[in-house]
């Protein structure tokens, strides 16, 4: 049997990159491929800080840095805070702990780490946004570690961003054309990829949506957390407005509202936001918080996925302007496209969010999405 290798997201205390890759682990098993996930960690000592200077020119890295400071000062300024955050990453560390298996050893060194991979027939990058411009010259998730000889898979990758900057774009056509099975996610990254290389790739959608309802349930019990019907508020970036329309629903409806907050940075305004804070929430809980929610209103890609997978009558808004050089919108824009549902952003949010979803509908064409990503892996597995 061939073995292959992993390049997934396994310590990002983030619900969408946790669960995409416990999607695809459960999507490789149903498969029966045997699999090792990689743990590359490599040493952060003088060169690697050295080596990481040019990266803070890209503006999706001083955006990243930019929120894991205002997270930082947050833990500083507010114990409580600190405390509970804490709680919510060791629900994450325990969901791993149990979820996921098959870990090579730590590898600290990327000669090691490509000595180490021609023990694979194949090394496969996950889905998620692993094609930032911010990770190129870490060149673990592009796979330009992997020797030429050995096959390379990129499973519904994402590039997180609408264009390469131009100082990146001759190493990025270099390591696009040394995969030899490339699937996006997003219509945007198929016409990146086409630009820059000339290469016709499918789109398929994200391993989440590969697996079925039954498939979540059968790995994710049914349990519910919040013992009367809510409104579940699940933001990561930060808009008032938003909040505003979230507070809207509730005083129409009368249902309190359920919330997960400062996620990806402290939002000190949230403090007055919501009925209800969870902190003691890991990947699991945060699926039943979605499954159990009378309504669902969220700026996330993932946010949305789980609505849709649980028939939710949900609201997705736009977390960043059309014009913002750091927007992911394009991956909902892609998802609603091959579901044939409009985004549901815009106008009255009480009358939207109660505006019927043909669920049949979106079901059947799940069905055909889902083959179409199965055909994709199990085709690359066999021609390994």
């Amino acid at each position: 049997m061939n073995k292959i290798g992993l390049c997934i997201v396994y310590k990002n205390w983030n619900y969408g990159s946790m669960l995409q890759s416990f999607a695809t682990l459960i999507e490789l098993r149903k498969l029966n491929v045997d699999y090792e996930i990689l743990r590359y960690e490599r040493k952060k000592d003088l060169s690697f800080y050295i080596n990481s200077i040019p990266r803070l020119l890209l503006s999706d890295m001083r955006y990243s840095k930019y929120r894991n400071l205002k997270k930082k000062i947050g833990k500083k300024k507010h114990k409580s805070f600190a405390k509970n955050d804490s709680i919510r990453a060791a629900r994450f560390e325990s969901f791993v702990n149990r979820n996921f298996d098959n870990f090579s050893s730590v590898i600290g060194s990327y000669n090691v780490l490509q000595e180490y991979s021609r023990n694979f027939d194949a090394i496969m990058v996950g889905s998620d946004q692993l094609w930032l411009p911010s990770g190129l010259d870490t060149n673990f998730y592009n796979l330009m570690f992997v020797p030429d000889e050995i096959k390379k898979i990129a499973y519904a990758a994402s590039f997180g961003v609408g264009e390469i900057p131009k100082i990146q774009i001759n190493k990025t056509k270099n390591y696009l054309n040394r995969i030899d099975f490339i699937s996006v996610r997003e219509h945007s990254g198929q016409k990146l990829i086409k630009d820059l290389t000339g290469r016709d790739v499918p789109v398929i959608v994200d391993p989440t949506l590969v697996i079925t309802k039954e498939d979540w349930d059968k790995n994710i019990p049914n349990i519910r957390i919040v013992d009367e019907d809510y409104i579940f508020c699940y933001f990561l970036g930060n808009n008032l407005e938003q909040r505003k329309e979230v507070e809207k629903l509730r005083a129409n409806t009368g249902l309190k509202i359920v919330v997960l907050k400062h996620l990806d940075e402290y939002i000190a305004s949230d403090e007055n936001f919501g009925d209800c804070t969870l902190y003691n929430i890991g990947p699991e809980e945060f699926i039943n918080l979605i499954r159990f929610a009378t309504y669902v209103c969220t700026d996330s890609f993932h946010g949305s996925v789980f609505s849709i997978i649980n028939h939710k009558q949900f609201i997705s808004f736009n977390r960043y302007g059309d014009n913002n050089k750091n927007s992911r919108n394009s991956r909902l824009d892609s998802l609603f496209y091959q579901l044939g549902i409009e985004r549901r952003f815009k106008g009255d949010i009480v009358k939207n969010i109660n505006d019927i979803i043909d669920y049949v509908d979106v079901d059947k064409r799940l069905i055909k999405l889902r083959k179409y990503a199965v055909d994709f892996i199990s085709s690359a597995i066999k021609q390994i």
